[in-house]
């Protein structure tokens, strides 16, 4: 099995309504989205907000229906029937960005990592208990039985956060779909959460799909990347030849914003590549080709996502090392 999980031709458009109810404008969050992840890889997701990383995120999980396209987990497509659908729930699990947001703060500890055993109807109660222990002392919550008897308003926002982890653990998982679960976090509890996530991809073999506009974390975390912009993916490919030698000017612009740790860079300004225009609805040709800095007319035509030794792009111009 070449993918534990494959993402084909996905399309999700949005209605966006005027006051009476009339067409205002369409949202593309996802337009012909495809990517694979290898059994025990990371795929990162990568783009600024409103890109439409968190909607692909809900569609494989089955919280938003597609326009069209298909998802593959384990060598069987997805469908909409409910055995369909509890197979993915339990075999790929998820961790938001805000770990109070997604448990329930009136629960037990206990109760909220318990909750999808319950649901998928895995084990008796004493089984569940054991599991529940089990995955709290896996995320590095210690004495597991003292956090088990807790609520959530008595835990940091770290601790919070691997709950989640610990939660999406339960059902023991191939793939595990984390939306930028370390962006609330203080920096050093961040590295933290990132190790333990290495931690369990290298130990356990799980997947990721590590959502994120923080190239800095991914260049850590990922194997693959894609860039998307405007719910289409702009550039792909292995994570270090992405991001050591990007080849699309919005790739390059991300690039170019990331704050990095060194003395020399307090008072260098960033040269970050990228029109000073207003975001517009634009889905005709290139989507980058209103903030593009090297855009020509052709680029009102449709670029394709061309392939080559392993990296994609879609732009009739890539960039070089030497621009």
């Amino acid at each position: 099995m070449e993918y534990v999980l494959e993402v084909q031709g996905l399309t999700r458009h949005f209605v966006k309504k005027g006051f009476f109810g009339g067409h205002v404008s369409t949202v593309r969050a996802a337009d012909g989205v495809s990517f694979g992840l290898r059994p025990g890889g990371v795929f990162v997701l990568a783009g600024e907000s409103g890109s439409g990383k968190s909607t692909i995120a809900r569609i494989i999980l089955g919280a938003i229906r597609p326009d069209s396209g298909r998802i593959i987990f384990e060598g069987k497509e997805v469908r909409r029937d409910r055995n369909s659908l509890k197979r993915i729930r339990m075999g790929c699990q998820m961790v938001q960005q805000d770990p109070y947001d997604s448990i329930n703060p009136r629960m037990k500890i206990s109760d909220i990592v318990a909750e999808p055993l319950e649901i998928h109807k895995l084990g008796d109660r004493k089984e569940r208990e054991r599991r529940v222990l089990e995955v709290l002392e896996e995320v590095r919550l210690k004495p597991a039985e003292e956090i088990a008897s807790k609520n959530p308003h008595m835990l940091s926002g770290g601790q919070r956060q691997r709950v989640v982890l610990a939660r999406a653990l339960a059902t023991n998982p191939k793939v595990i779909i984390a939306d930028e679960p370390v962006s609330m976090l203080d920096v050093s509890i961040r590295a933290e959460m990132l190790e333990l996530m290495q931690n369990l991809q290298k130990r356990r073999g799980i997947s990721f799909v590590y959502i994120t506009h923080d190239l800095a974390t991914a260049r850590h975390f990922g194997d693959q990347i894609a860039i998307l912009y405007r719910g289409m993916i702009v550039e792909s490919g292995p994570i270090g030849d992405v991001l050591l030698h990007p080849r699309h000017p919005y790739t390059r612009a991300l690039i170019d914003a990331i704050s990095e740790p060194d003395p020399d860079n307090v008072n260098r300004i960033k040269d970050v590549r990228i029109k000073d225009a207003e975001a517009a609805d634009v889905y005709q040709g290139c989507r980058f080709q209103d903030r593009c800095p090297y855009a020509v007319d052709k680029c009102s035509e449709d670029p394709v996502l061309e392939s080559a030794d392993g990296r994609g792009v879609a732009c009739f111009f890539p960039l070089d090392d030497s621009e």
